[in-house]
């Protein structure tokens, strides 16, 4: 934290043109994306401690003390505000934190999301649906004290682990996903939607990767790990033809369909197909792509996928990666593909996480 931004910029830069030495030249690389160094997080994912009435919302302690992280400066502004008024919520609405060195309680964790256009998600993570009457019954206290609240659920965590959520989800309002408009698309978010903490600097993700693409002039585009589907949807608009997405969460599927209807509702050309399922099992199913663009979790896209684009007929890929060593595993295993551009996305600021987009065709 206490490393100047400009510091940070430049130190992450180097480490990752480092190690991704062997696949991208020096002129290869274009000029770093950057945004603000604090206020940037749309999300906050808070451990709830204290005693009713009186809760904290942040961390523990070695013993299991809530320690109250509310005033953190990496939170957007208008989240930041929020999070002292939902305090007050958990407190008036006398919702019990989960007590983990006496394993009592039922309120572990609060998770709430932010939007571009000022709307809220928040989702209450409960030991049972003991207190589940409660937070429906706040639900007006919320909408009084946190103005902008469009959904408010609850995920069940009855397990005593580690984990800031279950697997089981009740969405309380009429509302299920909260929109973030990402330049020209609104993508849908849904509870248990994987989607970027940093509104800023993903709109320049999206929007460069979008421009990459258009340059290609694609017919059928393969979004593979697509998520909600925040690549694709916002490609079409390149005129793309065909867009087929693929990505193991069925919410985040149900986000991308609803996000597809809007675009063609609103008269978008683009045809759109989004299926829940395994990225290399997708593949088989796809149609022959033009481009492929994947953004897959740390571990990379694997040899199987890789073998895939071998094999593919495909000429073009768009790589987002939020491993630069995973990332530089994967292009051993593509070497039909050589690398166009590239460029550093500073989706993290105070940390040495980096994101990298990179443009690669078969040689």
């Amino acid at each position: 934290m206490n490393v100047p931004y400009p510091q940070q910029v430049h130190d992450g830069d180097d480490l990752v043109a480092r190690t991704l030495a062997e696949h991208v030249r020096a002129e290869q690389w274009l000029p770093p994306a950057t945004g603000p160094e604090s206020g940037f997080r749309n999300k906050a994912k808070l451990v709830v401690g204290g005693r009713r009435g009186a809760p904290t919302l942040g961390i523990l302690d070695d013993h299991g003390n809530g320690v109250d992280l509310t005033g953190c400066g990496l939170y957007q502004p208008a989240l930041a505000d929020a999070l002292p008024l939902l305090r007050e919520v958990v407190a008036e609405a006398e919702l019990t934190p989960y007590d983990v060195p006496s394993r009592n309680g039922e309120l572990k964790n609060l998770i709430v999301t932010h939007s571009p256009d000022g709307e809220f998600m928040i989702r209450f993570v409960l030991r049972s649906t003991g207190q589940l009457g409660k937070v429906e019954r706040a639900i007006p206290l919320l909408h009084k004290h946190v103005p902008g609240t469009r959904v408010v659920s609850v995920n069940l965590l009855p397990d005593h682990r580690a984990v800031m959520e279950g697997a089981q989800e009740i969405v309380l309002t009429e509302h299920d996903t909260l929109p973030m408009r990402m330049g020209e698309v609104r993508l849908h978010l849904r509870p248990a939607s994987f989607f970027q903490t940093n509104t800023f600097v993903a709109t320049q993700l999206y929007a460069q990767a979008a421009d990459w693409i258009g340059d290609l002039t694609p017919a059928v585009l393969l979004d593979l790990f697509c998520g909600v589907g925040g690549f694709g949807l916002t490609a079409a608009g390149q005129g793309v033809r065909e867009v087929f997405g693929a990505e193991l969460s069925p919410d985040a599927i149900i986000s991308a369909r609803r996000t597809a209807a809007e675009l063609e509702s609103a008269g978008a050309t683009s045809r759109f197909t989004f299926v829940a399922g395994d990225a290399f099992e997708a593949v088989a199913a796809a149609p022959a792509p033009d481009v492929v663009v994947v953004n897959p979790p740390r571990r990379g896209i694997g040899p199987d996928v890789c073998k895939w684009l071998e094999r593919s007929g495909t000429r073009h890929l768009v790589y987002s990666s939020c491993n630069p060593r995973s990332l530089a595993t994967d292009l051993v295993l593509l070497p039909s593909f050589g690398v166009d551009r590239a460029r550093v996305f500073h989706m993290f600021p105070q940390s040495s996480h980096h994101e990298v987009l990179v443009q690669l065709s078969r040689t």
